[in-house]
């Protein structure tokens, strides 16, 4: 049976749970037997990328599962080598071979790339590929505001959501409001950060002890009271158990204010600022 996993609509009336699963390197047998556990946990939205390279995996979980594919939400992204129109179609359809799917549930462009100067043609090829019925809901990861609003000027098509470096030490204020202001939902990628740092964080323990909770469930709990859509990977079936038990607690304001007081100006992982970085 699914664990009541609350919902969140989009501009385009598609509704998502607040946590999915992340399935970076979950690949082979391992893989798609870890990303089957998750969804008989009660896991129905699941992240991939064709830079993954484990869409297959990705296709066969859904095939070994219980669950009928019209009840899972499977995402999929588009690489930055890949962003010109022509070829970005070619590779969403590759992509749906890849997984043997009909279609995905959610494809986004993976970066800006901005010195490419591409963005636009490939979210054009977007907007085809839902239209022909490849694709039910289109958005982008990691993308400013001055890209977002380019978007919609030269296309007329706002993105349904921005999937984001968003953890504890990079709470990325100014960028959510944005997106709240223009109904754009936040999804949260590396939602717990480096586990060796994390997990030994004063603060965050005193908060979980306090809670009679793991560090990842407060967390977690922190990314669902922010907005955020949270997508933490883990092959583990009790952690993936853990990450979706987070629905019977709550911070209160002081908790979410310490925790947002975590955050650092170089709070990014590996220094990806979308205003420069390129992703192939």
């Amino acid at each position: 049976m699914s664990r009541a996993i609350p919902e969140i609509t989009l501009n385009d009336g598609m509704t998502l749970p607040v946590v999915g699963l992340g399935t970076y390197n979950l690949k082979g047998s391992d893989g798609a037997a870890s990303i089957t556990s998750a969804i008989d946990s009660g896991y129905r939205l699941i992240d991939s990328a064709y830079n993954y390279e484990n869409e297959g995996t990705i296709g066969e979980a859904v095939r070994r599962s219980t669950i009928p594919r019209e009840e899972l939400l499977i995402t999929s992204k588009l690489p930055g080598r890949y962003q010109e129109y022509s070829k970005a179609v070619t590779t969403i359809q590759e992509s749906l071979y890849r997984a043997n799917l009909d279609y995905y549930d959610i494809y986004l462009i993976h970066w800006p790339n901005p010195k490419q100067d591409l963005y636009v043609e490939a979210w054009q090829a977007l907007i085809d590929a839902k239209r022909w019925g490849l694709i039910r809901s289109i958005g982008v990861c990691n993308f400013l505001p001055e890209h977002l609003e380019r978007l919609e000027k030269e296309t007329g098509v706002k993105p349904s959501l921005n999937q984001i470096e968003l953890h504890p030490f990079f709470n990325q204020e100014e960028q959510r409001k944005w997106h709240e202001e223009n109904q754009i939902a936040t999804e949260s990628w590396s939602p717990m950060v480096r586990a060796s740092e994390v997990f030994h964080n004063e603060t965050l323990k005193r908060i979980a002890e306090a809670k009679h909770k793991s560090i990842s469930q407060v967390i977690l709990r922190w990314h669902y009271q922010l907005g955020a859509i949270s997508i933490p990977k883990s092959a583990s079936p009790e952690r993936q158990r853990e990450n979706i038990s987070i629905f019977d607690f709550s911070l209160d304001d002081e908790e979410m204010r310490t925790i947002d007081g975590l955050t650092r100006p170089d709070g990014r992982l590996d220094d990806q600022n979308p205003a420069v970085y390129e992703e192939f």
